[in-house]
C-alpha cells in the first residue's frame, strides 16, 4: 500500500473511531479510553504517511494538540467537560494541521453550543432530577470529521486559495 492509500486508510480509521466515540457518548455519556488512545497513537503512522518532518514539525504538532488538550483540562478541573471528552480533543488534534486548529475549535464549540441548545430543549420537555449532561463527544468528532473533509478530502479548497 503506497503512503497516499496508507494515510486515506487511517482516515476513514479515525473517522470510524470518532463517530464511534460520538455514539458512546449518546448512549452512555462515557467516551473509552481504549478509542481515545487508538485515535492519538493512530496520528504516528499517519504523520508518518503524509511525510510529516520529524524535526520540527512533529515536536511541533504535538505541542500545539498537547496545549490544546490542558487548555481543556481547566475545563475538566472546574467540572464543565467530562474526561473522556477531553481526552478525545487531545487525540482528534494530533490528527489537525496547524492551520485549522483555530476553525476546527471553532467548529467544535458552535457544534457544542448546538447540542447544548438541544439538551436544553429536551430537559424542558422532559425535566429530569439529575444534571444536564451534554454529549460533547459528538460536537468533537463533527469538528474532526470537518478537518478531515477540509484538509484532506477537499479536491476543491486550491480554488478559493488562488
Amino acid at each position: 500500500m503506497e503512503n497516499g492509500s496508507l494515510a486515506l486508510a487511517l482516515m476513514a480509521l479515525l473517522a470510524v473511531l470518532m463517530i464511534a466515540a460520538a455514539i458512546s457518548d449518546l448512549r452512555s455519556r462515557t467516551i473509552s479510553n481504549g478509542l481515545n488512545a487508538a485515535m492519538a497513537l493512530l496520528a504516528i503512522p499517519f504523520w508518518i504517511a503524509i511525510g510529516l518532518p520529524v524535526w520540527p514539525d512533529v515536536p511541533i504538532q504535538f505541542g500545539a494538540a498537547f496545549a490544546v488538550f490542558l487548555a481543556f483540562v481547566g475545563l475538566f478541573a472546574i467540572g464543565a467537560m467530562g474526561g473522556g471528552d477531553v481526552k478525545m480533543i487531545g487525540a482528534v488534534m494530533l490528527w489537525v494541521p496547524l492551520p485549522l486548529f483555530m476553525p476546527t475549535l471553532t467548529v467544535m464549540a458552535i457544534g457544542g453550543g448546538i447540542l447544548s441548545a438541544v439538551m436544553l430543549v429536551q430537559m424542558k420537555l422532559r425535566p429530569s432530577e439529575g444534571p444536564v449532561e451534554v454529549p460533547y463527544g459528538v460536537a468533537i468528532a463533527a469538528a474532526g470529521l470537518w478537518v478531515l473533509h477540509q484538509q484532506y478530502l477537499n479536491q476543491f479548497q486550491s480554488i478559493g486559495s488562488t
